[in-house]
Order: structure tokens, then C-alpha cells, then sequence
């Protein structure tokens, strides 16, 4: 613990296409976040699309090229030893491409093929580690001194945590989950938990905090995706929770846009609030809700922080 305590106080920090865009909120909060509990982010020069889903679908090994650049950057020319990735989708898909170049002779010659032709050094496996936002602070930081840094504590807010279902599928990429009781777990994570109750929240049960929310299938199956969405927000409903927690802009994204069309569309109308597990845990560090973007979110909860005494 105490290795990467000091490894991720400076990290190469990987936005990917969706913070600088409609996920901007998570983007603001993570760096607000980061800079108040004294961690340092340097982004990562001149960064391009992991390939998300489209590419991906089209040709795979190139995907893997295009996340393995990112790494490359981060290695090669700004010597960092840690990515890391808030977007669930960007991180999947760098660890997928850390996997591929371990074990997929034809994935690592295309990847030094594409290297070549694009003039920079070609990613080897191992040269970088990634990690999620979530990784992040609770190595760098950690419940204990978390808990001791709050100042606006979460206490009676109930909370259903939210993890989407790339940040732990499929499980053989990511070999350092499921390594005993500091670790975090594919089939129950925890730690998103971990941090918003040492913020003094209430976590409730929620079975679905895995579940797929449609999000690779909203402009294609809108239905659908709304429909997955509802059974999402009517799971943490039904545990009680107030508030849905997210860590990536994808899910939070469809869980805001998917919450409006299930009443405009179905007629079904739930009250849940859905915030992304930085702005929770800024506001509790002492943050203004517009320095965690909240007024950036779709969805309106300024008048729900500032019941909880967080504005």
C-alpha cells in the first residue's frame, strides 16, 4: 500500500474524449478533487481516442493501437509510470490493449507497424501501469485520512453505488482485482463504497451496481437502453437510496438523459439524483458545488446538496 501511496501522488491523467465533452462535470471534478487532497495530474501530451467502441468494432487490433499510443506518450516522452483514467470505457480499453500486447503476437506486431508509420516509439507491455480514478484515491489517499479531511460530511445521505459494467468485465485484464481484502473485487467492487463512507455517507445494498445501462446502445436501441436504465434507477429506489453514484461519464451520461425519456417517453417518473462520486466527495472535502461542475450535470441537484448542507 504504502508503494502506491507514493507512486499516484503524481500521475499521467488520461481525459479521454468523453471529459472534454458531456462528461466535462467529471472532468472539472476530478481535477478539483485531485487538487485538494494535494495529488498532481499531468495529462497526457497531445492524447488521442482509445477507439471506444466504433473502432473497436471495425478492427480491433487497431483499437489496441490507439490505446497503446496513449501509453506510449505517457512512457516514452513524459517518463510516467501511472496512467490514469477516470472514463470507464478508456480504461477497459488501455488495459485490454496492456493485455493484447502481452499475449497477442499479431496485436503487438500491428501495434509497432502503426508506431513506425506514425513516428513515435512503439508501446511495449509493462512500460506503464493503468488505473482508475477509483485506484486512484483510495491508494494515493485512502479512507482513514479521507475521513480526516472532511468537512462537510455525507452523513445521512443514502447512496446506491454505481460501477457500469466495463470497470470489471471481462475479468482476465485486469489481474490485480480479486487479490484478497485490499483489492478490488469483479463481482462485488467496493471501492467507490469505501470512499463515500469514509465521507461519512450511508451505502445501500444495491445488486445492480454492475449492470449494463445500454450506454453502446442508446442511438441505435433507445428503448432499450431506457429500459435498462430504469431498472438501474428503480433497484437503488427500492434499496432507498437518494442518490445514485457514478464513476464514469458513459453510465452517468445515459442514467441522467435515460431518467428524462423514461417520463417523457414511458410516462414513468423517479426522483433519484445521480452525481459522480468526485463531486460527492469535493463537496465533502469543503468544494463549492460549481467547482465540482454539478451545475454542469444534466440533472438539477443543487437544491439536494444544499438540504444535505453541502452548498
Amino acid at each position: 500500500m504504502t508503494d502506491k501511496k507514493t507512486k499516484y501522488q503524481e500521475v499521467a491523467y488520461y481525459p479521454g474524449c468523453a471529459l472534454e465533452g458531456s462528461g466535462h462535470a467529471y472532468n472539472r471534478s476530478t481535477k478539483a478533487l485531485g487538487k485538494k487532497l494535494g495529488l498532481k495530474l499531468k495529462e497526457v501530451d497531445n492524447w488521442n481516442c482509445c477507439g471506444a467502441m466504433e473502432v473497436k468494432n471495425i478492427d480491433p487490433k487497431i483499437q489496441t493501437y490507439l490505446s497503446s499510443r496513449v501509453m506510449s506518450i505517457a512512457a516514452n516522452q513524459m517518463g510516467m509510470d501511472t496512467v490514469m483514467a477516470p472514463c470507464n470505457g478508456c480504461y477497459h480499453n488501455l488495459k485490454r490493449a496492456e493485455y493484447d500486447l502481452s499475449n497477442d503476437e499479431d496485436s503487438v506486431a500491428v501495434t509497432e507497424r502503426l508506431s513506425s508509420k506514425s513516428g513515435h516509439e512503439a508501446y511495449k507491455a509493462g512500460q506503464v501501469e493503468t488505473i482508475h480514478a477509483l485506484d486512484w484515491i483510495k491508494d494515493a489517499i485512502g479512507e482513514e485520512e479521507l475521513a480526516e479531511r472532511v468537512k462537510n460530511s455525507l452523513k445521512g445521505m443514502r447512496i446506491a453505488n454505481y460501477y457500469g459494467c466495463m470497470y470489471t468485465r471481462p475479468r482476465h485484464i485486469f489481474p490485480e482485482k480479486d487479490q484478497g481484502p485490499d483489492s478490488e473485487s469483479t463481482s462485488k467492487p467496493h471501492f467507490m463504497d469505501d470512499l463515500l463512507a469514509a465521507a461519512g455517507a450511508e451505502n445501500v445494498e444495491f445488486p445492480l451496481k454492475t449492470a449494463c445501462c445500454g450506454g453502446a446502445h442508446t442511438l441505435s436501441d433507445s428503448d432499450t437502453s431506457t429500459r435498462l436504465v430504469l431498472n438501474i434507477i428503480r433497484a437503488a429506489e427500492a434499496a432507498g437510496a437518494e442518490v445514485i453514484a457514478t464513476e464514469c461519464p458513459t453510465c452517468h451520461g445515459g442514467l441522467e438523459l435515460h431518467q428524462i425519456r423514461a417520463e417523457s417517453v414511458l410516462g414513468i417518473k423517479t426522483n433519484i439524483k445521480v452525481i459522480y462520486f468526485t463531486q460527492l466527495l469535493g463537496m465533502a472535502l469543503g468544494l463549492k458545488p460549481k467547482q465540482v461542475g454539478l451545475h454542469e450535470n444534466v440533472s438539477d441537484s443543487f437544491g439536494f446538496v444544499k438540504e444535505k448542507g453541502l452548498a
